[in-house]
Order: C-alpha cells, then sequence, then structure tokens
C-alpha cells in the first residue's frame, strides 16, 4: 500500500475515501492541497504512480488494465468504507477501469466516480504524442498551459520528467476499448471551457459508462482548469460527498 497510495489523515473517525488519480506524468503531490478540505471524515488518497519521484527506479505501467488490476489489490483492504474516485486527464480511463474491476471482482460500487478533461475513451482514436521528440513534447506539454508548465523551463530536470510523461501518454495510445460496460456508480464530468484536448461537447460522451446517470460541469480554463479553479472544483466535488443531514 505505501508504493502506491498518499493518505492524509482527518480529525476523527473516517467515514468515506476519496481516492484521486493523476494526469499523464502527474505524481500524487498534484492532490496534496485538497488535504482537510473535504466533507468531515473524508479521508484524501491519492495515488503514486511507477517511474516517478519515490517509484523512480520502478518501470512505468504501459497497460491500462495492468494498471487498474495493481492498484484494486492496493486498495482492497481499504473497501471496508465508501469510496469515491476522482481521475483527471488519464486517470479518467484509469477510474473507470479501477471502479468496473472492482464491481466484477469485489461487489463493490463506487459512492461516486469523477471524470475530468478527457472524453470517454471508446471516443478517442488514437494519440501519438508520445512519439514526438523531447524538443516537441515539452512544446505541446507548454501549450496545455496550467501552473505545471513552468517545470519545462528547466533543463536539468527534463531526464527526470519526460520519461514517465512519454510511457503514460504511450499506455493512452494503447488503450482504446471499442466499447464500454457501464458502471453501477453514478459519474459527474468535469472539463474547462477553453481545453482544446478535451472539447466541452466530448464531455456528454462519458454517458455511455454508467447506467445511474451522469451530470456535466465545466469551469473557466483549459485544460489544467483543476489547479487554477481549484477552490471551485472542491467545492463541486464536496457537495456530492458531503453526507446528508
Amino acid at each position: 500500500m505505501g508504493k502506491w497510495l498518499r493518505r492524509h489523515p482527518v480529525e476523527g473517525p473516517v467515514v468515506s475515501r476519496l481516492v484521486c488519480l493523476p494526469h499523464a506524468g502527474g505524481t500524487a503531490g498534484s492532490y496534496a492541497g485538497w488535504a482537510g478540505r473535504l466533507p468531515a471524515g473524508v479521508e484524501l488518497v491519492a495515488v503514486q504512480y511507477p517511474g516517478r519521484q519515490d517509484r523512480l527506479a520502478e518501470e512505468p505501467i504501459g497497460d491500462m488494465t495492468e494498471m487498474a488490476d495493481q492498484l484494486a489489490q492496493t486498495l482492497r483492504p481499504l473497501l471496508d468504507l465508501p469510496m469515491t474516485l476522482f481521475g483527471h486527464s488519464m486517470g479518467t480511463g484509469l477510474s473507470y477501469e479501477l471502479a468496473g474491476l472492482l464491481e466484477r471482482a469485489d461487489g463493490f460500487v463506487m459512492d461516486h466516480v469523477f471524470v475530468s478533461a478527457r472524453p470517454a475513451p471508446h471516443r478517442i482514436h488514437g494519440e501519438h504524442r508520445h512519439r514526438l521528440g523531447d524538443e516537441e513534447l515539452v512544446a505541446a506539454m507548454r501549450r496545455l498551459g496550467g501552473p505545471d508548465a513552468v517545470v519545462y523551463d528547466h533543463p536539468e530536470l527534463l531526464p527526470v520528467i519526460l520519461p514517465p510523461l512519454r510511457a503514460d501518454l504511450a499506455l493512452l495510445d494503447r488503450y482504446r476499448p471499442e466499447s464500454l460496460v457501464p458502471l453501477q456508480a453514478p459519474m459527474t464530468v468535469f472539463g474547462g471551457e477553453a481545453d482544446e484536448t478535451c472539447p466541452v461537447a466530448g464531455l456528454a460522451s462519458w454517458a455511455d459508462a454508467t447506467t445511474a446517470g451522469v451530470r456535466v460541469r465545466t469551469f473557466p480554463g483549459g485544460h489544467h482548469y483543476l489547479r487554477e479553479r481549484e477552490d471551485e472544483v472542491l467545492r463541486a466535488v464536496c457537495a456530492v460527498m458531503a453526507p446528508s443531514p
């Protein structure tokens, strides 16, 4: 559990958990600012993928099904309480695969699944950014913008940053299901109004991913609206997760 999960303690008893899955090249630390800002009793659990930071010595996982299987094994001891998933960009496909796997294998249905900044995977037909040279890949990442783009201004960091990013992008290119088996969990789909990689019209494609209904909400900003509008996003998440009076 220690490799995959970064658990943030809460005051008082834990009543449910929010498991957050980062974007391509991202880390568990991208959700650190959410700690202590969730409803009472909700434990924040951020996922750390192999091949980055304290897992740098490990090979990145190149198959979405394998990634979901390994993460499911890690999360099974935490299925004693209700759980919600939040996946941003690459984390959307992993959220869907993970939720479906736990439904089929364990009979465990997520309380809610949030997906962000990416159409449903069966509506994406190949991506090839992982084949770009280093300079082209850096330029593509800079075009996405967001607060994290400044990291590409430090050439000495690129040998550490680019390999896991490229591996994640290759994983996404290989992950192209023709159809989706609907989940039983309700879903909320978030997106940036100016996200060129995921037009607002594409967010509705997640309606095929669940039998429990989908809500779509957009925020000002591009692909990294999540960081730029963090307070608004958190309020929306908390409104869904807050226990009923």
